[in-house]
């Protein structure tokens, strides 16, 4: 498998669970502003949406959307418990995390990325961002990780979104949980791998 990917985007979080499901696979940076591979490729022509990740699997098939590969990538591993199994309430509290990371935080991140966004849409980003991340606080009080004690793809995911607090100096310090949350996650062998991978860590 190839794992499509542009650093510390969210591509990490598959790049995470790649790395925590043991599995094989090589990756390959992309551009996306030039919408090119490392290797010279035409990233449209692997991914039309032409934003990251995108995982190109064996049989030459690519799946995109980050919560679909790394719940894919979990369930080639079962015995990883990186996602509880399908068919049960757990799996969909694991689907359920997915969304509202995707939805929620990731989403609303966009406007203090975008160079073209006001200061009132900036403004209006922070203010959505705050009152999220106050619900998700208490959320994992008195938890190792979202679904408990079990390290799960959901985490990977988190983990990689609150990294982008620090690029649009978003101040995550009224919630204390995040600090200790986040430094349990960067201690996990797979992710600190993934960020040296990624030129994230040194």
């Amino acid at each position: 498998m190839k794992l499509y990917f542009s650093p510390g985007a969210c591509s990490l979080a598959p790049h995470i669970a790649l790395l925590e499901a043991g599995l094989d696979f090589t990756t390959e940076k992309v551009d996306i502003r030039a919408r090119q591979t490392a290797s010279g490729a035409d990233f449209l022509a692997i991914n039309p949406k032409g934003y990251v990740p995108a995982l190109e699997l064996k049989d030459g098939a690519v799946l995109t959307e980050g919560p679909a590969i790394v719940q894919f990538i979990a369930d080639l591993v079962p015995d990883r418990q990186l996602a509880p199994a399908n068919g049960t309430l757990e799996r969909y509290r694991l689907v359920e995390w997915l969304n509202f990371i995707s939805t929620e935080l990731h989403k609303s991140f966009s406007p203090l990325f975008r160079p073209t966004s006001t200061e009132d849409m900036k403004e209006a980003a922070r203010t959505h961002l705050g009152n999220r991340f106050g619900w998700l606080a208490s959320q994992l009080e008195g938890r190792d990780y979202l679904m408990g004690s079990q390290f799960t793809v959901a985490d990977a995911y988190l983990f990689t979104v609150l990294g982008w607090a620090g690029f649009v100096h978003f101040d995550l310090s009224p919630w204390p949980v995040f600090a200790a949350y986040t430094q349990r996650v960067a201690a996990r062998p797979a992710v600190q791998q993934a960020l040296r991978d990624e030129g994230l860590l040194k």
